[in-house]
């Protein structure tokens, strides 16, 4: 599972690497990205070679604290202007919302009152399975959560060696593009994981075939 907001340099590299592995995976972008025209061009061969297409929110908004997450940072009206918003976008693309009723919160972060909003408006809330570092992988090099993609690598193999369930049914998350801040980028490593799963015996499948 990826998601994009303000970069997708990874994109093509991505598609590609999808392409040559025969994997189908879940994209969950916001509405800025799907506006950004720089990027339309690979939306378009994404949902054109059948990834799963999601919304993650139209401005990227940040819906609870961070320390408190029980304290919420907008209404449900602005949540659901802001959802409307990035769905209104996503039919550019002919994604329509039965269609992408699965929705990844921005910052995968939420509360009780995101997840009963979502239900009101039709929609499914999940997020990424967590134990892995995967979903630092838009860490820049100078800052102090930086996590490198040796790191990242390192903690899937070693969740995969010590959970019961190892990866099955496991969502794991990666970034489209991470920005200039970081050179290190791990969706290069695209290619090798998928080789390691499949060797391990896995089947990546889109989102909504797992759920």
């Amino acid at each position: 599972m990826f998601t994009g907001d303000e970069y997708g340099e990874g994109g093509a590299f991505i598609a590609e690497a999808l392409r040559v592995q025969k994997v189908k995976a879940s994209f969950f972008f916001t509405g800025r990205f799907y506006r950004n025209t720089g990027f339309q061009s690979i939306i378009s061969l994404l949902k054109k070679e059948g990834h799963y297409l999601g919304a993650h929110s139209d401005q990227h908004l940040l819906y609870a604290d961070w320390s408190k997450r029980d304290s919420l940072l907008v209404s449900e009206e602005e949540f659901k202007k802001d959802l409307d918003n990035n769905y209104s976008v996503m039919k550019n693309f002919g994604i329509s919302r039965s269609s992408a009723s699965l929705f990844l919160p921005s910052y995968e972060c939420y509360n009780d009152s995101i997840v009963s909003w979502s239900r009101k408006l039709g929609l499914h809330l999940i997020n990424f399975t967590p134990g892995t570092l995967s979903h630092t992988d838009y860490t820049e090099a100078r800052a102090r959560n930086y996590r490198s993609s040796a790191v990242i690598w390192n903690s899937i193999i070693e969740y995969e060696q010590k959970s019961s369930s190892h990866l099955n049914g496991f969502i794991l998350l990666m970034h489209i593009g991470a920005g200039p801040g970081r050179r290190d980028k791990f969706f290069h490593q695209l290619p090798a994981l998928l080789q390691w799963l499949r060797i391990k015996g896995y089947k990546p499948v889109r989102i909504n075939e797992l759920l």
